[in-house]
């Protein structure tokens, strides 16, 4: 994210580190790096550095979803994380754990989790550009999709539920709450391309359903190259915070792209041939969920912050893909 939550305080956040995980006397400085959390780099006196992640709460998957639901989720994603690191998974970068066990700390409306500070080569969302970049991905892939039983432990499972998608239906049947200046603007930008958009919803349940009872792995969520950096000690996998048991091709088409030898070079390391349908399922449901998050936050009061202003950026370019 672009800017910090204006309702979560520098010194709560300090007040946290040390509670939470022994840290005092630290300096906070705010990174705008990544989409959909909030990131602080840390310092103690003595000059230590850590990795601080904040997630909203509030950014539940339904309306009817309370908070310390999504807080349950959460936990259950970043336990499973630790869990890989513990196993000797050492691409899994994982929260360190706090002063009681956990994985994170809440806050109010937030959850915090702290990381070890990496130093290393980071990467933005897009296409593999490095060499030996996607396949280095495949083969931690492969490890989270192969990992032990135990390590597995606690992992919820996808239900293939798209986030905020009670809001989607909502925006379509032409309801509009006057919630900021971006509310009516966006219901008048799907209204637009209301066809394709109830298209996509269509194509993606009927998936569902004939997928509901696919075998399932463990699975990062969002393997792309933003999630990856490039250390000293080789690569590593960040942002465990979507962790699901799900078919493998929840991962492996947003790995594979336009790069077709990645499915055959998965089937020859699992023996499982990646399913065409299913890829489809996980590219469509990426799409509405992004359609469904972004309006999501034009149905709850909001300003013209940067933040605003890039989502609504990224929810135009998305719907008018479509048509």
């Amino acid at each position: 994210m672009l800017t910090p939550p204006a309702d979560l305080a520098e010194d709560e956040l300090v007040a946290v580190l040390d509670e939470g995980w022994g840290i005092g006397a630290v300096t906070l400085a705010y990174q705008p790096v990544g989409w959909g959390s909030h990131h602080w780099c840390v310092t103690d006196a003595a000059g230590r550095r850590w990795f601080l992640t904040v997630d909203e709460l509030h950014r539940r998957r339904t309306g009817n979803e309370s908070l310390d639901g999504a807080y349950r989720r959460l936990r259950a994603a970043l336990s499973v994380a630790r869990s890989l690191h513990d196993s000797g998974l050492a691409f899994a970068v994982a929260p360190l754990r706090a002063r009681r066990g956990e994985p994170l700390v809440r806050v109010g409306a937030f959850a915090a989790a702290l990381y070890p500070h990496l130093d290393g080569q980071s990467f933005g969302w897009g296409e593999y550009t490095a060499p030996g970049h996607r396949e280095a991905v495949l083969e931690m892939v492969v490890a989270v999709h192969t990992a032990p039983a135990a390590a597995r432990r606690g992992a919820l499972r996808d239900d293939f539920t798209v986030p905020h998608l009670d809001g989607l239906h909502a925006a379509l049947s032409g309801d509009t709450p006057d919630c900021g200046p971006y509310a009516h603007r966006a219901v008048r930008l799907l209204t637009a391309h209301a066809r394709p958009v109830r298209d996509l919803l269509t194509r993606y349940e009927r998936r569902v359903e004939e997928h509901r009872d696919a075998p399932v792995v463990l699975t990062h969520g969002e393997p792309h190259p933003g999630n990856t950096m490039l250390t000293p000690d080789g690569w590593r996998l960040i942002d465990w915070d979507t962790v699901l048991l799900a078919p493998p091709e929840r991962d492996l088409w947003l790995l594979a792209a336009d790069d077709d030898t990645i499915h055959t070079a998965y089937a020859q390391a699992t023996g499982h041939t990646p399913d065409s349908s299913l890829l489809d399922l996980y590219r469509e449901r990426w799409t509405l969920a992004d359609i469904a998050v972004d309006l999501a936050r034009f149905r709850q009061p909001h300003a013209a912050t940067p933040d605003d202003t890039k989502t609504f950026a990224i929810l135009t370019e998305i719907i008018t893909t479509l048509s």
